[in-house]
């Protein structure tokens, strides 16, 4: 009997981990069940798809950026926060580097606190979103925030936007831009110095 390769074992002790302590990770559905907050109206439970919308505006739909593209724009003359802003939903893993100029915004409360993070990123036109390894808490609370923002924006209140997910994850991009100061910041070699995310 062949053996798991290690990476394979330990991303489904990360996952069983997370989805334990973490309710939008192990969400299967993207409505917040539990929550006892008034909420604005765009939070509210979406029947929708995200390809099926009622507004005047076309929905965002929620697509892949590279690394390379990533980097591209950061080191472009675009202004972040302004231009893009890159949105990083890790919770302690946070810890050890991320891509530089990015908000943290953790997962295990992301629902909660979608309402200022648009209202903050609501003038801002494109928006990435990223985990680890961008496999599920990224592109969940991706599409959470793209609801919010379609429904905005079908309001008239908000700009045309995209939204990306990093393809990935901080994983792939500290690989290739580690030593890149322009493009990463608070690496950690005993963090991320194992062959493995190398």
């Amino acid at each position: 009997m062949l053996a798991a390769p290690l990476h394979t074992l330990r991303s489904q002790l990360f996952s069983l981990t997370r989805a334990a302590a973490d309710p939008l990770y192990r969400s299967s559905s993207f409505a917040f069940k539990a929550s006892q907050q008034a909420r604005p109206p765009y939070l509210e439970p979406s029947r929708r798809s995200l390809s099926s919308s009622t507004h005047s505006s076309s929905p965002t739909m929620l697509k892949y950026i590279t690394a390379d593209e990533l980097a591209a724009i950061i080191k472009s003359d675009k202004v972040p926060g302004k231009d893009y802003c890159v949105i990083d939903v890790r919770d302690d893993d946070w810890v050890g580097g991320n891509i530089k100029g990015a908000q943290n915004a953790p997962s295990s409360q992301f629902y909660v606190h979608v309402h200022d993070l648009v209202q903050k990123t609501k003038s801002v036109p494109t928006v990435v979103f990223h985990c680890a390894l961008s496999q599920v808490r990224g592109p969940k609370a991706a599409r959470i925030y793209a609801e919010a923002r379609d429904q905005l924006e079908g309001d008239g209140q908000d700009i045309p936007h995209q939204v990306f997910i990093l393809q990935g994850g901080f994983s792939d991009f500290q690989a290739k831009y580690k030593d890149d100061p322009e493009l990463v910041e608070n690496w950690s070699k005993e963090v991320w110095g194992h062959p493995e995310w190398l």
